[in-house]
């Protein structure tokens, strides 16, 4: 016998808008358009798509990335409440409307934390959905064209927030560049390069053959942004379409953001999927989860080559699921960039080349890097691939801000045994607070070492250094690097890692010096 109360997922549906790729800017959904397509979608794979509607209490709304204070660069807030919107186009009148904070492992969290006011009485039918709509707005930016987006009545309220609302980085990284991800990532790969012992050119080789079945999967992916395979010379070869962009990263190792793509799934409880005569053959339940964060600033962690709360919420959820990794037959991890990839799988001790696939989406550079709700992308491909085959078990994870928030979900179309209940993540995320980690000077100087670093290039070729050093103290700094062509190509040329030098503080930024 099922516990009445276990939540379970009972509809999925997503969408790829292609209008800002063929030129009709004039044919292009507004976000909310596009929520309510990627919603009736997934409320019409359940069945009872009208019995649905009348039904559901809660609808959350993933944050538009153009909505997230980091990103910077992109106008905000065309929409004043996009749950309310969304819930007028849709005729539903729940009683609870959410929008969420930003960071790419929002979906899945959304997914334990609707799991578990459903288990707890809180909820019977929650609609979860996201769009991200960055093609065509910036297309329409660069053109001049003007799309009339924006509420056509102001629905009078603003949304409830949920989530972790803080600013993925503080203002002393911000100067640094580091609140965009094409900056941060790559100092986490140079680390992990560091502690495997492979020179640049040797790992930009690895990285290539390491991401190309990643590109396999989105070629054959109808919902791709990019359905070409890339083979792995391709992707680790830098050339006129394929620069590098944060060294050693090249463009085709690199998430992509201008895309136009939602999904939604929809949640209820094993009793109203039943009042509402939802098929068994449509329910997939959350067997096990996990929600936590690294040490929230990047200049502040541990270190630069583990995860210490990916390690966590892999075993959290793995007990919670009675399961190993072992038992897993489809896997989707967090794929912004390799550096993602490579510690989910040494923190939850998945081999970089398993059989079984690292993706069953594509991943963030070749499926579409569908901003903070990718992973919605991700679970609605675990519905159709574990429905496809019953009694197997599937593991999402997400991953938000510079390896900062994780989540993780383990899936199955297996009824959950007794009643559901999933630890606090507090009671957890206290210890990964307390992990051991460097105190962080603003305004170093004297000699130093290069903990790890990155030459970052624009479109135009400009490039500048960054590199996260060590005083001979212990203490971690920032600082740039002469910004000349002669330090610029040699430090993407030889090793820079651990070597020595000297940091002062100037006018504007640090500036470190090699010996």
């Amino acid at each position: 016998m099922i516990d009445p109360r276990t939540p379970i997922l009972v509809g999925g549906g997503q969408f790829t808008q292609r209008t800002a790729r063929t030129g009709q800017l004039d044919q292009s959904l507004d976000p909310i358009a596009m929520l309510e397509k990627a919603s009736r979608l997934a409320l019409a794979d359940t069945g009872a798509s009208n019995a649905l509607l009348r039904t559901i209490d809660t609808v959350s709304v993933v944050r538009f990335t153009a909505d997230s204070s980091d990103v910077g660069r992109l106008p905000n807030r065309t929409f004043r409440n996009p749950p309310l919107s969304l819930s007028r186009k849709l005729g539903t009148n729940p009683r609870r409307m959410f929008y969420t904070s930003a960071g790419g492992n929002t979906p899945q969290w959304l997914v334990n934390r609707t799991a578990e006011e459903i288990a707890n009485g809180e909820c019977d039918a929650a609609l979860l959905v996201g769009a991200e709509y960055i093609a065509t707005m910036l297309a329409a930016l660069k053109q001049g064209f003007n799309l009339g987006w924006g509420d056509k009545e102001d629905p009078g309220s603003d949304p409830a927030e949920i989530g972790e609302p803080r600013a993925g980085t503080s203002v002393y990284e911000k100067s640094y560049g580091l609140n965009f991800p094409v900056n941060a990532y790559p100092l986490f790969e140079n680390a992990i390069r560091g502690c495997r012992g492979r020179d640049a050119a040797a790992h930009l080789k690895y990285l290539g053959q390491f991401f190309s079945p990643f590109s396999k999967v989105a070629s054959e992916n109808p919902y791709s942004w990019f359905p070409t395979f890339r083979t792995p010379e391709e992707i680790s070869t830098p050339s006129e379409k394929n620069r590098f962009v944060g060294f050693p990263y090249t463009k085709y190792l690199n998430a992509v953001i201008e895309v136009d793509m939602a999904a939604s799934v929809v949640m209820t409880s094993v009793a109203k999927a039943r009042e509402l005569g939802i098929p068994e053959s449509k329910w997939m339940f959350l067997h096990g989860s996990g929600d936590a964060s690294d040490i929230w600033f990047v200049s502040e962690r541990v270190n630069y080559h583990s995860s210490p709360a990916i390690r966590t919420i892999g075993r959290k959820a793995f007990a919670m699921a009675g399961k190993t990794i072992s038992d897993m037959t489809y896997i989707d991890l967090y794929s912004c960039f390799p550096s993602a990839v490579e510690l989910g799988c040494q923190e939850l001790g998945i081999a970089e080349d398993d059989p079984r696939g690292l993706t069953i989406t594509g991943g963030l550079p070749y499926f579409g890097g569908a901003g903070n709700n990718y992973v919605m992308h991700s679970i609605v491909t675990m519905l159709g691939k574990l429905r496809a085959k019953p009694g197997a078990f599937g593991l999402c994870t997400g991953n938000g801000w510079y390896v900062t928030k994780h989540s993780a979900g383990i899936y199955s179309t297996t009824p959950v045994a007794g009643s559901w209940k999933r630890e606090d993540p507090k009671t957890y995320q206290k210890d990964i607070d307390a992990e051991p980690h460097p105190l962080v000077i603003e305004k170093p100087e004297g000699r130093a070492t290069v903990e790890t670093y990155t030459v970052v290039t624009d479109r135009k070729g400009k490039r500048f250094g960054i590199v996260v050093g060590r005083l001979d103290d212990g203490s971690r700094f920032l600082a740039n690097t002469p910004d000349d062509a002669k330090t610029l190509d040699w430090m993407m040329q030889e090793e820079m890692l651990g070597r020595g030098g000297s940091v002062t503080t100037t006018e504007h930024n640090n500036l470190f010096r090699f010996d």
